[in-house]
């Protein structure tokens, strides 16, 4: 019997997937715990483009990048916009899978936004499975260092405009990128102003090769968002 608060030994986890340097991270801090096996990764995709929810990232980016970090990728369509009961239903239909397959828990890449983990939680409750959060509270700056240190890599695939302008969409996420943000911008993107697509580091089997295309600025209910296209520069 594990401690109180302490996954049981050999705990089953699908880990909530963006393709971004937080989930990355979370996998990273996850394959660190020998009481922990993660089993899949979860990702949402808006049905109209085919591309991952929120980032943008296509399809076929995301796929590439689960077969490098060796894990089956698990995408959930959607519409977009997406009316509550739609996500809630399909998103429910999935988890009652996981637990017919005998998972443990969901990880989360969350690091601070409470409403996020209490909605998080409250769609768990009952369900047989339990929240995981490998990177909660940390310190937000000291979280990007250590993601850079550990050799990750990454691109800034979208910027709200509201907070960056459209110039930083399609930077690479390193030192040069963090000490240019403005002042009030987390350097994590916690409160949403920026997403980022990674391409190596240390869970990545081999590293992908992505040439970074033309910027496009869509409308995102009242906010403007601008959006760096991604491809693989393999073909």
């Amino acid at each position: 019997m594990a401690p109180a608060g302490e996954p049981e030994p050999g705990a089953r986890v699908v880990l909530s997937w963006s393709g971004g340097k937080d989930a990355a991270y979370a996998l990273y801090e996850l394959q660190q715990q020998a009481a922990l096996r993660v089993e899949e990764l979860l990702t949402t995709v808006s049905a109209d483009t085919d591309r991952v929810s929120v980032h943008g990232v296509r399809r076929s980016l995301l796929d590439a990048q689960a077969d490098a970090v060796g894990l089956p990728v698990r995408v959930v369509s959607l519409p977009d916009p997406c009316p509550d009961d739609v996500y809630e239903a399909r998103m429910g239909a999935v988890t009652t899978d996981y637990v017919r397959r005998g998972v443990d828990l969901v990880a989360f890449a969350d690091r601070f936004l409470s409403d996020v983990r209490e909605y998080r939680t409250e769609r768990l409750d009952g369900t047989g499975l339990v929240g995981c959060w490998p990177l909660w509270g940390r310190d937000t700056a000291e979280l990007a260092a250590a993601f850079l240190d550990a050799g990750f890599e990454a691109t800034v695939v979208a910027v709200d405009g509201d907070a960056l302008a459209e110039s930083f969409a399609g930077r690479p996420y390193d030192e040069s990128f963090l000490a240019a943000l403005p002042d009030g911008v987390d350097p994590c993107g916690e409160r949403g102003e920026f997403h980022t697509f990674v391409h190596d580091g240390p869970v990545f089997d081999e590293p992908l090769d992505v040439d970074v295309g033309e910027t496009t600025t869509r409308h995102r209910g009242e906010g403007v968002f601008h959006y760096a296209d991604l491809r693989s520069a393999t073909g």
